[in-house]
């Protein structure tokens, strides 16, 4: 079979790479077309999570799940009380998309949201920073901020619980 050429330029790899390496990703994979490219920094990654509205698929490593009937071990940072618990209430709202996770619009400003704050539908409850985009998290409803369930500058994956709001 006759080589092709690749539907991926070089500098796009590169800019991958160095995002890979910025972000602490261990593995994306790129679709364009009927071709396919996935960058690996080790073998047995764990499997690809969309990104929302992009054809980009990126997996990163994740904490862990205990096993039933055993205690998590202690995080470097404490999480909110019953975060576990909470994770299940029926408010919460969960991350579209892998990234970072930042609470307010700049590093010295006030937050977007408090727990306890009234909102609306549709408010700006956070940031997610994925692939250098700053991508604002809005409000499905309206409601009161009943627990923030990350910490600034945390990485988060595709699902995980962000925010309760009742």
């Amino acid at each position: 079979m006759p080589a092709r050429k690749s539907d991926f330029d070089s500098k796009l790899i590169g800019e991958i790479a160095g995002i890979m390496a910025d972000t602490g990703l261990t593995e994306v994979e790129l679709r364009q077309g009927d071709s396919t490219l996935r960058l690996s920094k080790t073998a047995g990654a764990a499997a690809a999570a969309p990104v929302a509205a992009a054809p980009v698929h990126v997996a990163a490593p994740g904490p862990a799940a205990p096993a039933p009937g055993v205690a998590a071990p202690a995080a470097s940072e404490p999480a909110p009380p019953a975060v576990e618990a909470e994770a299940e209430h029926p408010g919460t709202v969960s991350s579209p998309m892998v990234g970072t996770v930042y609470l307010a619009p700049q590093p010295d400003a006030d937050p977007f949201v408090k727990a306890g704050d009234k909102i609306g539908e549709g408010d700006t409850l956070m940031i997610i920073e994925a692939m250098k985009v700053m991508n604002p998290i809005p409000s499905p409803r309206a409601g009161t901020v009943k627990a923030i369930l990350v910490s600034d500058a945390q990485p988060v994956e595709f699902g995980d619980p962000l925010i309760i709001i009742e």
